[in-house]
């Protein structure tokens, strides 16, 4: 029975003792802490003191080495007589313009049904087209652009910057 006294006793000098070393600890950090804040703030205060310091001879040095100038300056009368409203307002002309060259295509063949019927650049068949592109993406185009016309508008704009 006094073993079971002194252990009940023991354990609870144990946890009083546990709980102040801990609320010791804390005030101790705190107090480093504390320290460490005012030791920063005095060095940030020096650094601020020694920045207006500088800052200060530098403003009183530039503002006496640099003399403020001050002159009366005379305006002269202006005599506009040689005024041209040609010069000042000319009349736009415009150049001539120069013609455009025109590009002659060479025909392949000198056969009469060539000549008859148009060059494949102007004109594109829906065939000419899937033999170009393949029928898959034809397929594409036609249905995002929503017609087989719009396809086959896409290919001549394709055939164009292969050339």
């Amino acid at each position: 029975m006094k073993l079971w006294l002194g252990m009940g006793i023991a354990l609870i000098l144990f946890t009083g003792c546990n709980s102040n070393t801990k609320h010791i600890t804390l005030q101790k950090r705190y107090a480093q802490q504390q320290l460490i804040i005012q030791q920063q703030q005095a060095q940030i205060n020096a650094l601020k003191e020694k920045l207006n310091t500088k800052v200060h001879r530098y403003v009183k040095r530039r503002s006496t080495t640099i003399p403020v100038i001050k002159k009366n300056i005379k305006l002269k009368k202006v005599e506009d007589n040689n005024f041209s409203s040609g010069y000042m307002y000319p009349q736009t002309r415009s150049k001539p313009k120069k013609p455009k060259p025109t590009v002659k295509l060479a025909q392949t063949s000198a056969s009469p049904v060539a000549s008859a019927t148009p060059t494949t650049s102007s004109v594109m068949g829906k065939a000419e087209c899937v033999a170009m592109i393949g029928q898959e993406k034809f397929d594409k185009y036609t249905q995002m652009f929503g017609s087989e016309s719009a396809s086959i508008k896409r290919c001549k704009m394709l055939k164009a910057m292969r050339n």
